[in-house]
């Protein structure tokens, strides 16, 4: 660990605050007291760790176009190593991919993204890849139009993400959902859902936190909810229920004083926007008791605060800088900077950093009264002839400030820097010695072969989410067929069919619960015969509560439900989402009602091949927004009639992936050629098999097979 590191988007303390001195009190883009400067920009913040700065932006354009991961040097700029990847059956627009920060973990130096088509993946210092999962794939994570993602946070051996999921068991509901996983391997240790009905995909960072002893893991959700979940474990401790909509800022702690902003419609009044200061030792929903005070109207819904000795300064969405004090919340004064502003603001040395979206970047020095303006600079024009926009907060470190906008990076500072000074590693907290009050069963989350081994272990926890010990516990299975030692070995049951399940712990009476799924290899042929009406596949990734069997004469079909405008659309994962070489087909039928029919298609390896029912077209996508990435051909098919319609991915002789396309009425013989083709030279390499609809009106999928290329 290095004393001046900036690992996390909001700083070593995660509420945008740095103990450095002597920091930059003035600066120029045309190179007054630059040090260097980098075409490397992007809409997220910068990390420091050591000598090495790490932004997360895109590279490419159009059908080139990926996320990327860069590592520079933080005395030149010269760029060491990086790392792209694909953005795949995704919502969100090309100009919102790289939304999200990247996390750095100073214990071991390994750098941790979170992309906008829900790809979480380590790397190395250096630049190895660790480990990698997809989760929208694996847990069902939505990604929205918007392209609101979290960044990831490393907290002790865990990388911590959040986001609406709906995936499978008691998972299956749609949810904002906290996800933790082992930082060295990318194990699932645990998944945590405290909230209610998710509105929107947020950005909130979390904030990390002792209270009255416990480690706490306080962040916004898409419910409009502030959670506070214990970190170790994810139970949840307490909730502030807020707003009619999600919630994108941070929160910040003054002793057990927290701090919650947004500036959506509030759930008790239809103004819009709140500030307000809560206990944090409370238990459970807050009320009236636990809030010290609160201030209507204050439209704080993107740039999340920062404390400053007796004042918590924020930035509204107008880029109006507000001081008020923290034991009243009385407005002490107000500057305002701009006219748009999603940046946080950064205060160090004394001084504010802030930027704003209309380009306008600031070196404040707050008071009691007022903030000086120490410096205020317009960014250069952009290629468009607007300012660079600053939609990341800047990072502090060794005596710089790292600032990313649009087009370029920013080291401000002197040319040379002294060598990071070292500081020493946080030790390990000892192991509690206070009653079990927690089972937590590792690893979860499973997908297994028929035949697979896997060792669970029980872990626990006291009630304040202190780890005790690992220990023997008491095993069973539910819903799972196979064998399962004393020590916790699960052997899953060789026969080729598909299961999902629980592995259970018992330790002195409190049981905790792994999660798994077996999956048999290809082929697979299912018609949905031997499955009970009104269900769905038990294993299948965002199936059920939005497709059930039905019974058709002599025949069962698996239809997509109408019933509920926010779950009409649904893509479906069925395996793992390391399978490649493979192809997927089945027979689907369109309701029409009111001159109007959905649209039904068969995934393959992170391709998907639709028939759009109201456009009478066939497309073959990766990323639909994309449009360089869709190949589209007219295709009329009527209502109530069962078509066939088959994809096939491949790859090519020069390292390129070919996805092939056709589809015919069941009545007629297969046509001998492909009717759609698109060949990749950024292709997607790996993926799960899955089905997609889109039901404006009820859809039915039957004789779906998946088999392996020869």
């Amino acid at each position: 660990m290095v004393a001046g590191d900036w690992a996390d988007w909001r700083g070593p303390r995660r509420d945008g605050t740095s103990p450095e001195k002597n920091l930059p009190v003035k600066w120029s883009p045309a190179g007054e007291n630059v040090a260097w400067k980098a075409p490397y920009g992007g809409r997220s913040a910068p990390i420091v760790m050591g000598s090495r700065v790490f932004v997360f932006n895109p590279v490419g354009a159009r059908d080139t176009l990926q996320e990327r991961i860069m590592c520079l040097d933080t005395n030149t700029g010269k760029v060491l190593w990086e790392h792209r990847q694909n953005v795949f059956m995704s919502d969100v627009p090309p100009h919102r991919v790289a939304w999200s920060s990247p996390a750095g973990d100073p214990a071991t130096g390994n750098v941790y993204i979170f992309g906008v088509g829900g790809t979480l993946a380590a790397f190395s210092n250096d630049g190895k890849p660790l480990w990698e999962r997809s989760l929208a794939e694996e847990m069902g994570l939505v990604t929205t139009h918007g392209g609101r993602t979290v960044s990831p946070v490393v907290e002790g051996d865990l990388v911590i993400v959040s986001g609406i999921t709906s995936g499978w068991g008691n998972q299956a509901r749609a949810a904002h959902r906290f996800m933790a996983f082992d930082k060295r391997t990318g194990e699932t240790v645990w998944v945590s859902a405290p909230g209610g009905r998710p509105f929107d995909t947020t950005y909130s960072p979390p904030i990390v936190a002792d209270v009255n002893g416990t480690r706490l893991f306080i962040a916004g959700g898409s419910d409009g909810t502030v959670h506070a979940i214990r970190a170790n474990t994810g139970e949840p401790v307490w909730k502030y229920v807020v707003s009619k909509r999600g919630l994108n800022t941070g929160v910040v702690l003054n002793g057990t004083t927290a701090f919650v902003s947004h500036s959506e419609e509030n759930l008790d009044s239809s103004e819009m926007g709140l500030l307000a200061a809560i206990d944090a030792t409370a238990k459970g929903d807050i009320g009236k008791q636990q809030i010290k005070w609160a201030k209507l109207g204050f439209q704080g819904g993107f740039s999340s605060p920062v404390i400053d000795g007796d004042r918590i300064l924020q930035v509204d969405n107008g880029a109006n800088l507000y001081a008020f004090d923290l034991v009243t919340g009385r407005q002490l004064w107000q500057l305002n900077t701009g006219t748009i502003q999603k940046a946080s603001p950064v205060l160090a040395d004394g001084k504010l950093y802030t930027g704003s979206e209309n380009g306008r970047f600031y070196i404040l020095r707050p008071g009691q009264e007022k903030a000086d303006v120490l410096d205020e600079d317009d960014m250069p024009l952009a290629p468009d002839g607007k300012p660079e926009a600053i939609i990341g907060s800047p990072a502090v470190a060794n005596g710089h400030i790292f600032l990313v906008t649009t087009e370029n990076i920013y080291c401000i500072g002197p040319k040379t820097a002294a060598a990071p000074a070292r500081a020493t590693a946080p030790s390990r907290e000892p192991p509690s010695t206070a009653p079990v009050a927690h089972v937590q069963v590792v690893p979860t989350e499973l997908i297994l072969k028929p035949g697979d081994k896997v060792r669970f272990r029980a872990r626990l926890f006291d009630a304040n989410a202190r780890f005790i010990r690992e220990d023997k516990a008491a095993w069973t299975l539910e819903n799972l067929k196979g064998a399962l030692a004393e020590d916790g070995q699960y052997t899953a049951a060789p026969d080729a069919a598909a299961q999902a399940g629980n592995v259970k712990a018992t330790v002195n009476g409190i049981t905790g619960v792994a999660r798994v799924r077996v999956i048999p290899p290809l082929p697979w042929s299912e018609n949905f015969d031997s499955l009970p009406v009104k269900a769905a596949p038990a294993h299948w990734i965002n199936a059920t509560g939005k497709f059930e069997v039905r019974q058709e004469e002599n025949n069962r079909t698996l239809a997509k439900l109408a019933d509920n405008p926010f779950t009409k659309r649904a893509r479906v994962f069925m395996g793992p989402a390391d399978w490649s070489n493979y192809t997927v087909e089945a027979d689907v039928r369109a309701v029409e009602k009111r001159r109007q029919m959905g649209d039904a298609g068969v995934v393959a390896q992170r391709y998907s091949l639709i028939l759009f029912g109201n456009h009478q077209r066939m497309e073959l996508q990766s990323w639909q927004p994309e449009t360089a990435r869709t190949a589209e051909k007219p295709f009329p098919w009527k209502a109530d009639t069962w078509y066939r319609i088959k994809l096939r991915v491949e790859p090519t002789a020069d390292g390129k992936v070919r996805a092939l396309g056709k589809a015919w009425p069941v009545s007629d013989a297969e046509p001998p050629a492909w009717q759609i083709e698109r060949i990749d030279a950024n292709p997607n390499r790996q993926g799960s098999p899955g089905i997609y609809a889109d039901a404006i009106n009820e859809l039915f999928f039957d004789n779906l097979k998946v088999t392996a290329n020869r």
